[in-house]
């Protein structure tokens, strides 16, 4: 048999003309899934990009740097990637933003998230 008939595998897919009501739009998949759809336009992109109530990590892929500026500022993101692979990388601050988790991962960001300041006020020693 297959390598994988059995178990819970699931193989890289690409799906097309995926209706706006989907629920592929506006959840977290977690799997080797990428949903395509045409859209008019960036804006009309970064909207429904944006029309989800997550926001782990979003991926733009263009030859106009200009483009993938605004997308960049726009997506409501916590970690974007241009023209490459979803990496995480130490020095960068990786978390969501949404309902995609709390706090961040990694950089000196992650250090306020495991700190618990503490202040305190002496007077008449």
């Amino acid at each position: 048999g297959e390598p994988f008939d059995s178990g819970f595998f699931f193989e890289p897919t690409i799906i097309t003309d995926v209706p706006l009501e989907a629920r592929v739009w506006r959840e977290e998949t977690f799997g080797p899934l990428l949903p395509i759809a045409r859209v008019k336009d960036l804006d009309e992109a970064l909207e429904r990009a944006n029309d989800s109530e997550f926001g782990l990590g979003s991926s733009i892929f263009t030859r106009d740097l200009k483009k993938a500026q605004i997308g960049i500022d726009r997506l409501d993101a916590g970690y974007t990637w241009v023209n490459t692979i979803q990496v995480a990388y130490d020095e960068l601050p990786f978390g969501g933003t949404k309902h995609s988790g709390f706090g961040k991962e990694h950089g000196v960001e992650v250090l306020d998230f495991y700190t618990e300041q503490k202040s305190a006020v002496v007077a008449g020693v």
